[in-house]
């Protein structure tokens, strides 16, 4: 008698980094979580990320502490040097600012001043995102300051299989690694990653392939631009789609290799455009390309502004689906 096989229920972004953090720790018992509320006694953070994992491994390993992102870091930075993986919780991303001493002179240079004899083997989260309305001080995206920081490494998924993937290599590489989470993109839905599924950091992903245009992103951008994959079709424009997901250490070869072949590359994200991850990627794509471009590369952003706390304003600040499409378009005409 054959079976019927069953296909596997959709997980979200949430549920995906939630079951990544606790295989992680059931493989290997140095493997602990710290941050405000991240115990169940606080519902496991403040949309439940790590709920119940202080039920399943104890609160000596899932730690929740006071309102201090700065000890929250340190604290970290304290157990990798002897021979502790913890995962350290910056509740939103805005909140680094209060920790930056620590994570950019102490856990990012750490291997560097000890002639690589230290290690710093931590995982900040965090999470940002518009749409919430949460305002100015709750929802940049500042990727760029890391990025720009050497020494540690920076991811942004977009979906929960390259969730689940990404923060199962951050918490085993050696070095730190800011983990952004998208808060608007929690509760989206994907495929379920296999356990000990692991996406290797500093590698691209090719989502759809195409020939007129590159678009390169991450995190809910990248979403976005798979939404504007109609509209860019209905007027006869193939779009090549890469997810980043690493942003740093970028994946050089498999942006090159697209634009070699479209000729031309539109970088969307969140982030304001001046000085940001787009400026890098384009930087490197003209020095690289110069005289072979179709088009100059283009790069679309949010406006050099905080973030409103208006809802049409906040709807208007960050790049959409209809936005990339309109800027696709005009790129390969």
């Amino acid at each position: 008698m054959t079976g019927t096989a069953t296909k596997a229920k959709p997980v979200t972004i949430l549920q995906a980094i939630n079951s990544a953090i606790a295989d992680a720790m059931a493989a290997d018992d140095k493997v602990v979580v710290l941050g405000e509320d991240v115990a169940d006694p606080e519902d496991g953070g403040v949309v439940g990320v790590t709920k119940g994992l202080s039920s399943r491994f104890g609160e000596h390993r899932v730690r929740s502490t006071p309102i201090a992102e700065q000890a929250i870091i340190g604290a970290a930075i304290g157990a990798s040097l002897v021979g502790y993986k913890p995962v350290a919780e910056i509740m939103l991303m805005n909140f680094t600012t209060v920790a930056m001493d620590m994570i950019v002179n102490h856990a990012a240079k750490l291997r560097f001043m000890s002639g690589g004899q230290t290690h710093v083997p931590i995982v900040i989260r965090t999470m940002t995102g518009t749409g919430f309305g949460s305002g100015g001080q709750h929802c940049d995206y500042l990727e760029a300051w890391f990025a720009h920081t050497a020494g540690i490494k920076v991811v942004a998924p977009s979906n929960p299989a390259d969730a689940y993937g990404l923060m199962r290599a951050a918490i085993d590489d050696p070095d730190p690694v800011l983990y952004i989470e998208n808060l608007p993109a929690y509760w989206a839905q994907g495929e379920a990653p296999a356990p000990g599924h692991v996406v290797p950091l500093g590698k691209a992903k090719v989502v759809k392939q195409g020939t007129d245009v590159t678009i390169v992103s991450y995190s809910r951008v990248l979403t976005e631009a798979l939404a504007a994959v109609e509209q860019m079709e209905a007027a006869g424009v193939s779009a090549e789609i890469i997810d980043l997901r690493t942003i740093s250490p970028w994946d050089k070869e498999a942006v090159f290799a697209s634009v070699a072949k479209t000729g031309r590359c539109l970088i969307t994200h969140e982030a304001v455009t001046e000085f940001g991850v787009g400026a890098e990627i384009a930087a490197s794509l003209q020095s690289a390309f110069f005289g072979k471009l179709k088009a100059p590369v283009a790069r679309l952003g949010a406006p050099y502004a905080p973030v409103p706390f208006s809802k049409p304003l906040e709807s208007a600040y960050a790049p959409t689906a209809g936005r990339i499409a309109e800027a696709a378009i005009s790129l390969a005409k």
